[in-house]
């Protein structure tokens, strides 16, 4: 008995010694992994990147910028059936266990030594604490890291608050090249184009089939294994009980139907829009809160007004590049190599030129030719199988001059647009060389509805709205006679157009401008110098006034920051871009306030606070609970005042002048009161029209990107001021017919045209109405057409130039 005891006390003590020793290596190990381990408390302030997403005016979504594709979902914001199917597929008793789960771990290491397979046994917490603070490595060092990290991250945070963080961090895939999604909003977005709200049992369960290996389980290049994993998983949940045996065999029934998300600037044209509004956020922000920030961003644009403004600038493009002629095809292929449509599909082709199709002849005879048209890509990024051809006939290539025969041969890959979809015609399509900027805003908060920066933001990114520095040449001049006006001038002052020749000192020419027709029409008034665009009265009028008030009213207006005080600066001959000239147009419909352009209405943070408005004006007693039902509030207007009212609704009345008898009157088909003013620079290097309606400014530029004359007798009437008339044309379609807001004290005079006195009773041709201030009408003892009679001689010059002195 003495020795059974003394052997049990043996095994007691070894017993004791290993326990002693396992304990103390345990403490020691612990000590060990434990001592440097992350801090899992930032998990409370975490904030993951999240992509920031830009909308249009209307709310469509337009683009999307992000490194990681995640959209923050709160847990109560997540539907049950999408945590019950990532708790089937990741961890069943995730409610139940510490942050480890022992019965996780057995049931892995028995199925693990019946197959041979490498089944896993990390809980959620284990894979928060993974892909938040321990990283991936392959270790058994990390994976007992990984452990400890759970179990205090269990002591930590709510079971809710570790779904949360894994169900919005874990990597859900690339669909698509370039889109790797992160969280389940931005995967549900992405592969089937709802919100997590919207997600069916099987689709909800692709996704939750995911994490394990997204490109095990493709649903295009692995459709089978992603099925199964997909089955699997509706399994899991039906054995859990969170669905019924019935629901679970529909829904493994349904196909697996993923339609890849497609969010492009593209789709409604404004590439260079999106390109604007992306380096405005860059240069406010940085790069790091345009990419990870999660900003909501509201643009100024207007989807259809976008549209328009494209359609009017390629139309107008086109029409320069088509009537110089054909230039050839834009590539060659050999379709004796290979297969024409999969030859044709690796053609690099311009998107967003729709619709516009890239094709390859494959056949010419009998006065027309076959062609094959380029195949689309399916969801999967596969070329289609499917092909679709057409027939180019001499319809199709008219405007070359030359027969069918003549233009194409077989290999030529070209551009080409349906002329009847139900015969299959096509018409023949060329990349113009020119290019151009439409700018559409609203003149009384800069708010940008339209830009246009090029033909195409593929072919280049170079925004010519914004980025291109230009010569305006005559739409300058509209500056030059404000500024006139501004200082005593009247619509009626006469101003002499002849000769001007300046002086440049000893051994130099001298400066002798002209006007575009080599003309002089006389003492003419400063209404028929804007109207018909005439150089030497307008050169004539800035030596008059002096240029150093020209310079400071090109800065008011924001056209040139810092101009040069040489009277050919008078002629538009300094550089400015669409954007600032369209601005500037703006202050004379809006009153003479200064606006500043904008792509953006406002911009909220990842937490939808408002970190910025372009509308700063400031509500004064706009407390709804105190209204009394009286007058509404009003918005104070803080806008400076950069012309007299009076003037800006002169310089109205002139330029609407242009449009009715000067250079512009191609625009009067738009049958909209309208006004702007043509610009063509020397050699016609750049020709403008830059104009409005009571509330739409727009500005048109076109020219080469490497200045070079459009042409011996080109002019903006002839190419720019079409371009805004096609755009009038639709923007205003709807509208009614206002007329230009004339502010009070404006004094409406019937005049002579040529001569501006005051017309006479019953005096019939030639009669224009003529806006007047206060006190500076022609005298005589007519009424004027508002009912206020005025009398006296006005002050200020009443002619320019009619000396024989000087300069003159």
């Amino acid at each position: 008995m003495r020795f059974v005891l003394r052997f049990f006390g043996f095994l007691f003590s070894i017993g004791a010694i290993f326990f002693l020793i396992g304990a103390v290596g345990l403490a020691c190990g612990y000590w060990m992994f434990s001592k440097d381990l992350p801090d899992h408390a930032q998990l409370a302030n975490y904030e993951p990147p999240v992509m920031t997403r830009v909308h249009a005016a209307d709310g469509s979504l337009i683009a999307e910028y992000a490194r990681e594709r995640r959209l923050y979902v709160p847990i109560q914001a997540i539907p049950k059936l999408v945590v019950e199917a990532f708790l089937s597929a990741e961890d069943k008793n995730f409610y139940k266990h510490a942050g480890i789960d022992p019965e996780g771990i057995v049931r892995a290491v028995v199925a693990n030594f019946r197959s041979g397979g490498k089944q896993g046994a990390s809980t959620i917490t284990q894979q928060v604490a993974k892909n938040f603070l321990v990283g991936n490595e392959r270790s058994y060092e990390r994976k007992i890291r990984e452990a400890l990290i759970a179990l205090r991250i269990e002591k930590t945070f709510s079971k809710d608050k570790i779904l949360e963080l894994y169900l919005n961090e874990i990597f859900l895939g690339t669909l698509t090249p370039g889109r790797n999604l992160h969280g389940i909003a931005a995967a549900a977005l992405d592969y089937f184009g709802k919100s997590v709200h919207e997600l069916t049992l099987a689709e909800v369960a692709y996704i939750a089939a995911l994490p394990k290996g997204p490109n095990n389980y493709h649903p295009f290049r692995q459709r089978q294994a992603a099925i199964d994993r997909r089955n699997w998983v509706v399994d899991r949940m039906v054995d859990n009980g969170y669905v019924s045996r019935e629901e679970g065999e529909a829904a493994k029934k349904e196909p697996l139907k993923v339609t890849p998300r497609n969010v492009s600037p593209h789709n409604i044209a404004s590439g260079y829009f999106a390109e604007g509004v992306r380096r405005d956020i860059a240069e406010r922000y940085g790069e790091e809160k345009l990419y990870e920030g999660g900003l909501l961003i509201r643009s100024t644009l207007d989807p259809k007004m976008q549209a328009m403004a494209r359609k009017a600038l390629v139309d107008g493009l086109v029409r320069f590049d088509e009537a110089r002629g054909w230039r050839g095809s834009h590539h060659k292929l050999d379709l004796a190599g290979r297969e024409w449509g999969l030859a044709l599909a690796e053609m690099p082709t311009l998107n967003d030129v729709q619709p516009w199709r890239m094709a390859v002849v494959l056949e010419v005879s009998g006065g027309r030719a076959r062609v094959g048209l380029q195949p689309k890509k399916e969801a999967s990024g596969q070329i289609s199988r499917d092909r679709e051809f057409g027939f180019i006939t001499a319809d199709g290539v008219k405007w070359t001059r030359r027969p069918v025969e003549k233009a194409l041969s077989v290999g030529d890959v070209v551009y080409v647009d349906s002329l009847d979809s139900r015969t299959g015609l096509f018409r023949l399509r060329q990349i113009p060389e020119i290019s151009g900027a439409i700018v559409a805003m609203d003149p009384y908060t800069g708010r940008v509805h339209a830009m246009v920066g090029g033909f195409s933001f593929d072919q280049s990114e170079f925004n010519r709205s914004t980025q291109a520095m230009r010569q305006p040449g005559s739409s300058f001049k509209p500056i030059v006679y404000a500024t006139a006006l501004d200082n005593g001038y009247t619509p009626s002052t006469q101003i002499m157009d002849a000769p001007f020749v300046l002086d440049m000192g000893p051994g130099q020419a001298a400066w002798a401008p002209s006007n575009y027709d080599g003309k002089s029409a006389g003492l003419r008034t400063l209404r028929y110098g804007i109207e018909h665009s005439k150089n030497l009265m307008t050169v004539r009028l800035a030596n008059d006034i002096g240029m150093p008030s020209i310079v400071e009213y090109a800065r008011r207006f924001g056209v040139y920051d810092d101009m040069l005080p040489l009277l050919s600066m008078s002629l538009g001959a300094g550089e400015t871009t669409v954007m600032r000239m369209t601005a500037a147009y703006s202050m004379f419909v809006n009153g003479g306030r200064r606006i500043k352009p904008s792509l953006i209405d406002n911009i909220q943070d990842r937490n939808g606070k408002t970190i910025y408005r372009h509308d700063d004006r400031k509500c004064v007693n706009c407390d709804a609970e105190k209204w009394d039902g009286g007058a509404a509030p009003k918005l104070a207007d803080n806008r400076e005042q950069v012309l007299d009212p009076l003037t800006a609704y002169q310089m109205t009345s002139i330029l609407e002048g242009v449009v009715q008898r000067g250079t512009a009157q191609s625009v009067k088909a738009v049958g909209k009161p309208l006004a702007g003013k043509t610009g063509t620079t020397n050699d016609a290097k750049d020709v403008w029209f830059v104009g409005f309606s009571p509330d739409l400014a727009v500005g048109v530029f076109i020219g080469y990107d490497k200045p070079q004359s459009l042409g011996n007798a080109a002019t903006a009437g002839q190419y720019a001021a079409p371009v805004f008339r096609d755009f009038m044309q639709m923007a205003l379609k709807d509208k009614p017919a206002t007329p230009f807001r004339v502010p009070a004290g404006i004094k409406l005079i019937r005049v002579n045209a040529s001569t501006g006195t005051r017309a006479g009773a019953g005096e019939g041709g030639g009669v224009i109405v003529e806006a007047f201030k206060p006190g500076t009408a022609p005298p005589d003892n007519y009424a004027p057409i508002d009912g206020d009679p005025q009398a006296g001689i006005p002050p200020g010059p009443q002619a320019v130039g009619a000396g024989t002195g000087g300069l003159y």
